[in-house]
């Protein structure tokens, strides 16, 4: 298990996570996103669509400038999938 672990977040840091599609599974790898979080991305990105610019990520409750800042360079909106 602790392979597996270490075999996503290499993913995640050499691949990025597109922000408009990615399970919450994929957001919690982050740093400083743990489950919650990565639920609450989801649930904002159902109720308010696709983001539009990473920035927006700061509307998310419980993300502020330093999460964003952290994972900012492993981040980008991919495609928008209504």
């Amino acid at each position: 298990m602790k392979w597996f672990l270490s075999l996503a977040l290499s993913f995640v840091f050499l691949f990025g996570v597109e922000l408009n599609t990615a399970s919450e599974k994929e957001l919690s790898q982050l740093k400083g996103i743990g489950a919650t979080k990565a639920k609450e991305i989801v649930a904002y990105r159902q109720a308010h669509g696709c983001f539009k610019s990473l920035d927006e990520l700061l509307q998310v409750k419980g993300i502020g400038e330093k999460t964003l800042e952290k994972n900012r360079a492993n981040l980008s909106l991919g495609e928008c999938k209504k």
